[in-house]
């Protein structure tokens, strides 16, 4: 194999391992302070899962972002909608309803933008945006 070959082997090999080092290690030292939540979602298996995300009001309105490759909490939020969500001590029930409307969509990626050097070092995955709607007591009866 050309030299030139194995540098770009290598280099893809590094940054994947870079990526990888960065996920595992977020999902070890999870965000701990600042603008956090966490989220309890439901597997398929019934059991419920939590994870502390970092969260975006809006106006008043709870967002969430995958910004990253692992997104279980992003899969069963979307598979059963129905969540619970702890914000400063004050836990309340939400639906998670994936953004899907282009233009806010853009709104939300402009307005809580991520620099470069964030996007590099998580792989460039994907930004998919939930919000949060409050449930009332209408639609837990």
């Amino acid at each position: 194999m050309p030299k030139l070959g194995k540098v770009i082997i290598g280099v893809v090999l590094g940054y994947g391992l870079l990526v990888f080092s960065f996920e595992v290690l977020l999902g070890i030292f999870q965000p701990q302070a600042g603008s956090i939540l966490t989220v309890t979602t439901t597997g398929d298996d019934g059991v419920a899962n939590e994870r502390v995300l970092a969260w975006l009001d809006d106006n008043g309105t709870v967002y969430v972002s995958a910004n990253h490759w692992p997104r279980a909490w992003y899969k069963e939020a979307i598979a059963h909608p129905q969540v619970s969500v702890e914000i400063d001590g004050v836990q309340n029930e939400y639906r998670a309803v994936p953004v899907e409307d282009p233009d806010e969509w853009e709104r939300l990626d402009t307005k809580f933008a991520h620099p470069l050097a964030f996007k590099f070092i998580t792989g460039f995955p994907p930004r998919l945006f939930l919000r949060f709607e409050p449930q009332d007591a209408r639609e837990k009866l």
